[in-house]
């Protein structure tokens, strides 16, 4: 199977095939996964930032939420190309960021470095989405993740790519996948990438500007949203074993292969979650 056929006429597995997991080399170089980084307009490559935006199309897709008629909510959406590749899809987007004037010195970063969005113009600067599209299925709206506004409900589907654990501590991120859920209407799917704390179940970086979950707090977090009205699909805690997984990126990180980091004095990876909102 060429990692370059379209993904939109692509034959489906029979049911959803993703599950809660890591990056790994694995999962990354998997042809369901791989055959995201065309339309995505980006060079594949020993990345996780890249493997998270190809896990979230694919958890999507494969659910039926990139389609015609859908509606997306999209968290700290940044200046990343989901949105306008799921608007290329058929389906309307509300993208949010958090409003300019509450970024504190982590987001002051990312607006230096060219990651927080203030319009629907910091939306698709690969071009995948046609202008005019554009303005017809992508809304921009300012979001604390901290404090979702109640009109946001009623969306098939929701994602953020690695943005909860910038929410001030462990339990505001677990609170954040707590209130997510009342966005999602019966049968919805959210799906989310975030830190993983990759060798301990104990010690890790609790609170501040970026902390890392460990395993017990995705277990505390499947608890936890089943009683909003959700429950979390099956996890597989497996970190590769090939070069590229057992390698860790130090600072000043050189980003090849950059599947696991070192941050803060931890070693982290991506870890992907998927929420669907129950029938009953």
């Amino acid at each position: 199977m060429s990692p370059s056929f379209d993904p939109w006429t692509a034959l489906k597995k029979p049911g959803p095939q993703q599950k809660c997991i890591p990056c790994t080399y694995q999962s990354l170089a998997s042809p369901e996964i791989r055959r995201w980084a065309a339309p995505l307009k980006h060079p594949w490559t020993l990345h996780r930032k890249l493997w998270e935006f190809m896990y979230i199309c694919e958890v999507l897709h494969e659910r039926g939420m990139l389609a015609p008629g859908k509606r997306g909510l999209g968290f700290a959406v940044g200046q990343e190309p989901l949105s306008a590749l799921f608007a290329t899809a058929g389906a309307h987007i509300v993208a949010t960021d958090l409003h300019p004037e509450r970024l504190q010195q982590g987001g002051a970063d990312w607006r230096n470095n060219d990651e927080h969005a203030e319009s629907i113009a910091n939306l698709n600067k690969h071009g995948i989405c046609p202008p005019e599209i554009m303005a017809e299925r992508v809304q921009f709206r300012h979001v604390d993740m901290n404090d979702i506004p109640d009109d946001l409900t009623g969306f098939d589907f929701l994602w953020s790519s690695c943005s909860f654990e910038h929410l001030g501590s462990l339990e505001l991120g677990k609170k954040f996948i707590d209130n997510m859920c009342k966005c999602l209407k019966p049968g919805g799917v959210a799906v989310h990438t975030t830190e993983l704390n990759v060798y301990s179940n104990d010690e890790t970086i609790e609170d501040g500007w970026s902390v890392i979950f460990r395993r017990r707090d995705i277990e505390e977090m499947f608890a936890r949203v089943y009683n909003h009205g959700g429950w979390m699909a099956d996890r597989d805690y497996f970190l590769g074993d090939t070069y590229a997984d057992l390698h860790v990126d130090k600072p000043p990180y050189k980003h090849f292969p950059h599947l696991k980091m070192e941050l803060d004095g931890f070693v982290a990876t991506s870890f992907g979650i998927i929420v669907e909102k129950r029938l009953d």
